[in-house]
């Protein structure tokens, strides 16, 4: 992974995102993943973040992403979850059982050019399982 050269900045700015929705509950699973796949490439394009590795488990999502340094950290899940939320209960009506779809909660790490690999790879792994 390179630095990225801007006019006034270079930057490699990555990060490594988890979130579950609501109660753990199973259920990305089949149309629901594929279309919440296509929200967060949504997002991402909006925001111009690339997508690294992206695994979404039936309980949980691991996204390894990398944004610029005038995103937020904390922007990046909760624009995702927001709009994510939105149109999958909109679009799935079993999802409106839930409260909400996702916990309010996140895990959110930073990953240099070291473990990126290693993020990559146990990402991968999870998808697998």
């Amino acid at each position: 992974m390179d630095y990225k050269h801007e006019q006034h900045c270079v930057h490699l700015v990555v990060y490594h995102i988890i979130w579950c929705p609501k109660r753990r509950r199973k259920v990305l699973v089949g149309p629901v993943a594929q279309r919440l796949k296509a929200i967060i490439a949504e997002v991402a394009q909006e925001h111009e973040w690339e997508i690294i590795e992206l695994a979404i488990q039936p309980d949980h999502v691991h996204l390894f992403v990398r944004a610029d340094p005038y995103t937020l950290p904390s922007d990046i899940p909760r624009l995702i979850k927001g709009r994510s939320s939105h149109h999958l209960r909109k679009e799935f009506p079993h999802l409106l059982k839930l409260p909400s779809l996702w916990t309010r909660s996140y895990f959110l790490s930073t990953a240099g050019n070291v473990s990126s690999e290693r993020i990559q790879k146990y990402i991968e792994r999870q998808a697998t399982v």
